[in-house]
This record gives C-alpha cells, structure tokens and sequence, in this order.
C-alpha cells in the first residue's frame, strides 16, 4: 500500500517467459487489462488495454511488448495509474492471454512464466502460472475501488480455456462459488 489507509496509486504488472527452442513456433503472451463500472462490475468491460492499444484516458498503458519471450528481464510491462482513474470505474482486471496463431497452445508449453505486481519497489504478488498450467489464458490480478475510492489489490490466479477472442469478456466474470 502507498500508506495508511491511501490505497494504491501506480503500478507496475509484468510479464516475462523464455523464448521457443530454436525452429519452434515463437511463443507469444500478451497481457491485458480490463475496467469496469460501477453500473455492471461484473458485467462487460468498459474498454480494454492490450497490445497496440491503451486506455482513453492514458491512465492504463502497455509499455513494453514481446512477441517472442527474447529479452533483458521482463516481456511485457503494463503500468495502472489507478489513482487517475475516473470515479466511474471501481474495478480492474489484469490477465494474460497466450496467442494461439500457430495452433492450440497452453501456459504449459511456455516455460519459465513469470507475473509480478509492483507498487513502486513494494511486491504485491507474483506468480508463475503453473497453477493454470492447461489453460490458454488467466486472470491474474484485480484491482478494487474501495468505498471511500481508494483501490486494493486482490491476488486472483483464475485458468481460461476457450476461444482467445472469448477472453477479455470473460476474464472479470464474477468466479463460481464467491
């Protein structure tokens, strides 16, 4: 947290995987971001932010975008300046999507996954999505507006397995069972 009863105000997911084996098919993951109103929380996304795309406002950008896994640290780099966000949204959902152009690939064929979520140099959660190993997609993080509009972090690992298009609409569903 920023501090006391502040909240969170920037941060920092990241994304990072290692490459195919030489001659493979390249292994390409994406990291997305979906917000939500307060009229349909669960409902449908506001708008999206994924890869060549960012948020109306500027306030959710995707700073950094791999299509291989080949590089220094981390792939992809999404940063949510949640204190900027407009008091219409109460809620954001961050996932990562594998890309299925060469045929049905799952986080099980990508190795060494790695998503860590950073506020400033504080860790707030990091996984490396062993846990939806057969899934094609996941939600990995949700980011809360609180009654008195500050944001919290909610630790979320959630496997998706269907269509990749069928993703960003289902990714922020509210789970089974909750």
């Amino acid at each position: 947290m920023s501090g006391l009863s502040k909240g969170l105000g920037k941060v920092e997911v990241t994304l990072k995987w290692d490459p195919s084996p030489m001659g493979e098919p390249d292994h390409d993951l994406d990291l997305v971001a979906a917000t939500y109103t307060a009229e349909a929380p669960d409902g449908e996304p506001a708008y999206l932010v994924h890869f060549d795309s960012r948020s109306p406002d500027g306030t959710i950008t995707l700073n950094q975008d791999s299509k291989t896994g080949q590089g220094f640290g981390s792939d992809e780099v999404m940063t949510l300046e949640l204190e900027r966000l407009a008091d219409t949204y109460v809620r954001v959902v961050v996932g990562v999507a594998v890309q299925q152009g060469e045929g049905r690939k799952t986080f099980a064929q990508v190795p060494n996954t790695a998503v860590r979520i950073r506020e400033g140099y504080e860790e707030l959660s990091a996984t490396d999505l062993t846990g939806v190993a057969g899934s094609t997609a996941a939600t990995v993080a949700e980011f809360v507006r609180g009654e008195t509009g500050e944001w919290h972090h909610k630790v979320v690992l959630r496997g998706f397995d269907g269509a990749p298009e069928e993703f960003p609409s289902r990714m922020g569903a509210a789970q089974q069972g909750s």
